[in-house]
């Protein structure tokens, strides 16, 4: 496919800071936030298009104006971090003086040149969030930058990178919102923003409680050249994966999309990659665990509150067993995540100094379909594709690349919505890694098509 080539011009980034005075103080990052697991940045990129222009406003001017007025409330987004130490504990400093990276631009593109429908990667992606030197450290950096281009057909894309020990995506997702409804005319967010870090911060004395699998200290596989590509589940799919374990155990019924996909998937990447029978695999998934305490995490509370429990086995075991030993081995990683596994997981933060995710043939996922993305509303109504632009590499202590992959919302060249998974394999696993999930929906296919009949 020849590569669509465009240009952009870019203003020199500058500081969007809040509207108002705001506090100016120093505060904690809880336990959770401030992981070494946690220290990398995540880009997302939105796009609006449609039948939502407005044509005699300018989004750029727009956008910049809200976030400046949704600063006041998020005034922590403004501030920088430092490391106190000993435990290198991370604390914001708000200053009131600084802010937000802001980046204004043109492109000679319209939204339909850049892609119908919209799926990940994006290879112009350093075109419409430019890589400003310098801001991507995790001290004394500015903890967001975002990027609005203007399309030459009226639309615009807002590309954004994020501080990850600042928030999580259901914590970016609430800051966005709140800066698209200032957009829109109210006077202060719908949900007000909680701080209150100091929820999910070690106990006294901290008591680790539980087994965590997501930080065993196991020796890391160096990560090949990568290829990058996404994959669509929708509907069909998901009642063709579905038809290869609904007799076993009723799991069939009473599993989740998510769970179905993670299985599959888990295991096509473990055949692609040819390991030995005897190595050990696991997969790592995302639960968001604001209900998990009793009472709730406050609404609006816009820290990092999840777990990154692990499903383990060998690959052996996982390549030959049917799907549904894959599908329960997911269940059970994630009914793991309880109020009390949270708070021993914070307690081990602390008394192992602070470890990454680790682990050999790790496989790490996060589905950011229902974090809140999606209703991102400035004014030009919801984005026509929003969430990651790819799998996320980031850098362990030993160099050692670690990958994150993801499941957005997305649509197929049909039309149909659905789960686009963003996945990172080397070229030639990535090849087999396809075959292999051709291969279990024609069986579900098939099964499906029986069972009509």
């Amino acid at each position: 496919m020849e590569q669509l080539v465009f240009t952009v011009r870019r203003q020199e980034a500058k500081l969007v800071v809040p509207a108002k005075l705001t506090p100016r103080v120093h505060l904690p990052l809880s336990d959770i936030d401030d992981q070494e697991g946690l220290r990398f940045h995540i880009p997302i990129i939105k796009f609006y298009g449609g039948s939502h222009f407005q044509s005699d406003k300018d989004p750029v001017k727009v956008i910049r104006e809200a976030l400046s007025e949704a600063l006041v409330f998020y005034y922590p987004f403004a501030g920088r971090l430092r490391e106190e130490l000993p435990g290198r504990k991370l604390i914001v400093d708000c200053t009131g003086e600084l802010g937000i990276l802001f980046i204004e631009a043109d492109a000679d593109v319209t939204l339909k040149e850049l892609g119908v429908p919209l799926q990940p990667p994006f290879p112009y992606l350093k075109d419409l969030l430019h890589d400003v030197p310098g801001s991507d450290g995790i001290l004394g950096c500015p903890l967001l930058l975002i990027q609005v281009t203007r399309l030459t057909c009226g639309g615009f894309v807002l590309a954004c990178r994020f501080n990850h020990t600042m928030c999580d995506g259901t914590g970016l997702a609430q800051f966005l919102t709140a800066a698209g409804e200032l957009a829109r005319g109210r006077q202060a967010p719908s949900v007000p923003p909680v701080w209150e870090r100091k929820l999910l911060s070690a106990r006294d004395p901290p008591r680790v409680t539980f087994t965590h699998h997501e930080f065993d200290e196991l020796v890391e596989v160096p990560i090949e050249d990568l290829d990058h590509r996404s994959f669509f589940f929708g509907s069909d799919e998901v009642m063709a994966l579905r038809q290869l374990v609904f007799d076993q155990d009723q799991l069939g019924r009473r599993c989740t999309s998510f769970e179905l996909m993670i299985a599959c998937i888990w295991r096509c990447r473990t055949i692609a990659l040819g390991l030995e029978p005897n190595e050990d695999v696991r997969v790592h998934f995302v639960v968001n665990a604001r209900k998990k305490y009793k009472p709730h995490l406050p609404t609006g509370y816009y820290g990092n509150a999840s777990a990154f429990p692990a499903a383990l086995t060998t690959a052996g075991m996982l390549c030959t067993q049917p799907l549904g030993y894959a599908l329960k081995l997911v269940i059970e990683a994630k009914e793991v995540v309880t109020e009390e596994y949270m708070r021993s997981m914070t307690d081990l933060m602390v008394l192992r100094g602070r470890p990454p995710y680790m682990g050999a043939h790790s496989f790490f996922i996060s589905d950011v379909r229902h974090v809140g993305f999606v209703d991102v509303d400035f004014g030009w109504g919801k984005a026509c594709y929003t969430g990651l632009t790819s799998s996320c590499a980031t850098a362990l202590p030993s160099q050692v690349m670690r990958l994150f992959n993801f499941f957005v919302c997305g649509k197929n060249d049909k039309d149909e919505d659905g789960a686009l998974l963003l996945l990172s394999l080397p070229p030639t696993a990535m090849k087999v890694f396809e075959d292999e999930m051709q291969r279990l929906l024609k069986h579900g296919y098939h099964i499906l098509s029986t069972l009509q009949t």
